[in-house]
C-alpha cells in the first residue's frame, strides 16, 4: 500500500448529501421568508461550513439581522433530517471495506458538525471509520490543517503516511496546508473541471480508480 491512513471529506466525497442540505436549507429559509436556492445554487454554497452556507444563502449574508436566528434554526432543523435523501456514491463502501481489510486505517474529516458526521458515518458506514473528525469550537474548518493534524496525531503516523480525498476547492487546500497528497473525487458536487481549474493535481472519477491509485 502506499498509505497508511486514507483520510477522506464527507459531503460529496462519500456521501451525496446534496439533496437533504438544500431541503433542510429551504425549509428554514420558508419559515424566515428569505428566497429559497435550488440544488445546483446549494452545490456550490457548501463546503465551508455551515456558518458559511448560512452566510451565502441568507440576503446580506452575515450582515442579515436575522443571520444567527437562521443558522441556529438550520442546524437544529438538518441533524434531525440530515439521512432522509443521503445515501452513499457507487461502490464507496466496497473499496473501503476493501481498504480497511488490507490494514489501511480509514478517518473522516469534514466540516459538517462533529455530532451528525459522526451520526452519518455510523448510520451508512458502520464499524469501517477509525475516526470521524467533524466541526466543533476547538478546530477551525477547512481548509485550515488542524483536522488532518489531529486525525495523524491520534494514530502517530506521519505526513507522508496519508492522503486526503475530497470532492472540492477546499479539500484540495485542506491537504495542501497539511502537507500530504491530495486525491480528487469528479463524481461530488463541484465535478473535475472545476477541480483542475482549482489546482487539482490527481483526479479520480470512480471508487475503482480511487481504490487502484491508493493501493
Amino acid at each position: 500500500m502506499k498509505y497508511k491512513i486514507a483520510i477522506f471529506d464527507l459531503d460529496g466525497t462519500i456521501l451525496n448529501t446534496l439533496d437533504d442540505l438544500a431541503d433542510s436549507l429551504n425549509v428554514v429559509l420558508q419559515e424566515f421568508k428569505m428566497p429559497l436556492h435550488t440544488y445546483e445554487q446549494v452545490r456550490f454554497m457548501v463546503g465551508n461550513g455551515i456558518p458559511k452556507l448560512i452566510e451565502r444563502a441568507v440576503p446580506e449574508g452575515t450582515s442579515n439581522p436575522k443571520y444567527t436566528q437562521v443558522l441556529n434554526k438550520y442546524i437544529e432543523y438538518y441533524e434531525k433530517h440530515c439521512s432522509k435523501k443521503t445515501a452513499p456514491y457507487d461502490g464507496i463502501l466496497e473499496i473501503l471495506t476493501q481498504m480497511k481489510s488490507y490494514g489501511m486505517k480509514l478517518a473522516v474529516n469534514t466540516n459538517k458538525v462533529a455530532q451528525a458526521a459522526e451520526e452519518l458515518c455510523i448510520h451508512y458506514f458502520p464499524s469501517v471509520f477509525d475516526y470521524v473528525c467533524g466541526s466543533c469550537p476547538q478546530i477551525p474548518v477547512k481548509p485550515a490543517p488542524d483536522g488532518v493534524n489531529k486525525i495523524l496525531h491520534h494514530f502517530n503516523l506521519k505526513k507522508e503516511d496519508a492522503v486526503y480525498i475530497g470532492d472540492s476547492d477546499v479539500d484540495i487546500q485542506t491537504g495542501k496546508n497539511a502537507g500530504i497528497d491530495v486525491i480528487s473525487a469528479a463524481w461530488g458536487f463541484r465535478g473535475k473541471e472545476f477541480l483542475l481549474q482549482n489546482g487539482a493535481e490527481k483526479i479520480v472519477q470512480n471508487a475503482q480508480e480511487l481504490l487502484e491509485m491508493i493501493l
